[in-house]
């Protein structure tokens, strides 16, 4: 079953007074509160513009340069510094010191306070004798003649306290301190009687009419103007946003129509034709004689060093003569040309 929506309350009849103040109050507000609002959005778009285009790049590269000069080099420190010294350290801590004192404490200390411990143990052994048999029986006895004598003081005491401070006490407060007290708490209530009228009719009575008859209507003139403005800033601060949104669009269209579209208009009618002409006719053409010169170079290129490679080789031959052939030239394996079949051999003793 699904829950009832709460009905809607009814709306409070509003006085003339708030219905007065409405309407010139609103016109005020619209009135100043639409450059704000337009200033404000402004502001807003180019706070964005700056944040994607600035201030979000270059806190990339700081975060980057922060990354590099301070987060790697600490982070290389760590690991290739800090911990393998501070497990060397341990490794020293524990073989140098750890070790040691464990040694020390389980071989030397744990001995000697065994040996403190039974020491010990037959001193106190022989303190509690000392205590149970001696200075008991003693404490028991001082304390049964301390009591006695305790006993006697105690009661001599409360006697002369009776007869000499409680009952003299008593007398004066039951027949001086309470007629005194009753007397003085009369009078003090008829003074504050007198005060209560003459502060009610001198202080609370005047505050009373003046909330009443002065602060009263003020303050409900005053919450009907703060709620009128109140609502007259949020009305104004809603039409500015709509008309600052109007003219945003309007400038935006405007700035498309005056300098986007002619200039789309040039691309596309102008220089698109004029650049796939110049492509057409000038690029493709100077690429392609371009290639041809670096086909012809390189071809020249690799005449050349064939001739310089063929004039060293005679060169060679002239001063030192043909080289000899070797046997084991005959024994490599068949040069590119020439291929192995079942019927033929590659090697000096079978070969036809």
């Amino acid at each position: 079953m699904e829950p009832q929506k709460p009905l809607p309350q009814p709306r409070q009849p509003e006085g003339c007074l708030a219905v007065a103040i409405r309407v010139p109050v609103r016109i005020v507000v619209l009135v100043l509160v639409v450059p704000v609002r337009m200033v404000w959005d402004a502001l807003v778009v180019v706070g964005r513009f700056l944040n994607d285009t600035v201030l979000r790049p270059f806190g990339r590269a700081l975060l980057w340069v922060g990354r590099a000069v301070f987060v790697w080099p600490l982070v290389g420190l760590w690991r290739y510094v800090v911990v393998p010294l501070g497990k060397g350290l341990g490794w020293l801590g524990k073989y140098l010191v750890v070790v040691p004192l464990l040694w020390l404490y389980r071989y030397v200390l744990t001995p000697v306070g065994h040996g403190f411990g039974w020491v010990a143990r037959g001193i106190g052994a022989g303190l509690a004798w000392v205590y149970a048999r001696v200075l008991t029986p003693i404490g028991h006895g001082v304390m049964w003649v301390t009591r006695g004598i305790g006993l006697g003081v105690h009661t001599a005491v409360a006697w002369l306290a009776r007869y000499l401070v409680v009952v003299p006490a008593l007398w004066v407060y039951e027949w001086i301190l309470t007629p005194v007290g009753h007397g003085l708490l009369w009078i003090l209530r008829g003074i504050g009687v007198c005060l209560y009228w003459i502060a009610r009719v001198l202080l609370v009575l005047p505050a009373l009419a003046l909330w009443r008859w002065v602060l009263t209507p003020v303050g409900r003139f005053l919450a009907v103007v703060g709620r009128e403005v109140g609502d007259a800033l949020g009305h104004a601060w809603r039409i500015a946003g709509h008309i600052s949104l109007a003219v945003g669009r309007f400038l935006g269209t405007l700035f498309r129509w005056i300098f986007v579209e002619p200039v789309r208009w040039v691309y596309r009618t102008l220089l698109t034709p004029v650049g796939h002409v110049v492509r057409d006719l000038v690029l493709r053409p100077v690429a392609e004689a371009a290639r041809s010169v670096g086909r012809a170079t390189r071809q020249a290129l690799t005449a050349a060093r064939e001739t310089v490679r063929q004039a060293r080789a005679d060169f060679r031959r002239m001063l030192l003569g043909e080289p000899r052939e070797t046997i084991g030239a005959a024994l490599r394996e068949p040069s590119g040309g020439e291929t192995r079949t079942l019927g033929s051999s590659t090697t000096a003793l079978t070969k036809d």
